[in-house]
C-alpha cells in the first residue's frame, strides 16, 4: 500500500469518525436526560400517591374529631375534660435577652470586667400549679 493511500484512508476514517462523534454525543445526553426525567417521574408519582393518600384521609371525619380533640384541645358533648402537666411539658416563656455592656475598646479591659462583675442572678418563677379535678360522681360512670 503506497504513502498517499494510507493518507486518503486514515482522512476517510477521520471524517468518518467526526461525522459519527456528534450524533452519539447527542444520543448519550439525551438518554442520559431521559434517565433523569424519569427519576423525577417516579419521585413525583411516589409525591402523588402521598398527597392523595392525606387528601382520603382528610375527608375522614373520624380524623378530623382526632385532630380537632389533639391540637384545638375540644372536647365532646359529655366528655370531661382534664390535662396533665408534667414539669418538663411547660414551653419556655419569652427569654429576655439581656443588654450588651459597653466595650472599653481592648478586649483585655472587656475580659477583665466580666470575670471581676458578678452575673446578674436569674429570676425564677414557681411553676404553675395543676388546677384540681373533681372525682366523678358515682352515677355518672358508665357501666
Amino acid at each position: 500500500m503506497s504513502t498517499g493511500r494510507a493518507v486518503i484512508l486514515a482522512l476517510v476514517v477521520c471524517g468518518l469518525a467526526l461525522t459519527l462523534a456528534v450524533p452519539l454525543r447527542t444520543y448519550v445526553s439525551q438518554r442520559s436526560e431521559a434517565e433523569q426525567l424519569a427519576r423525577e417521574r417516579e419521585q413525583l408519582e411516589t409525591e402523588i400517591a402521598a398527597l392523595e393518600e392525606q387528601k382520603a384521609r382528610i375527608q375522614d371525619p373520624a380524623w378530623i374529631r382526632a385532630q380537632a380533640r389533639e391540637r384545638l384541645r375540644f372536647v365532646m358533648p359529655g366528655d370531661i375534660p382534664y390535662m396533665v402537666q408534667l414539669p418538663g411539658d411547660v414551653p419556655p416563656e419569652y427569654e429576655e435577652e439581656e443588654p450588651e455592656s459597653p466595650t472599653t475598646g481592648a478586649w483585655y479591659s472587656d475580659l477583665w470586667l466580666s470575670v471581676a462583675e458578678a452575673p446578674p442572678e436569674p429570676e425564677t418563677d414557681p411553676l404553675p400549679q395543676p388546677m384540681p379535678v373533681a372525682p366523678p360522681e358515682p352515677g355518672d360512670i358508665p357501666g
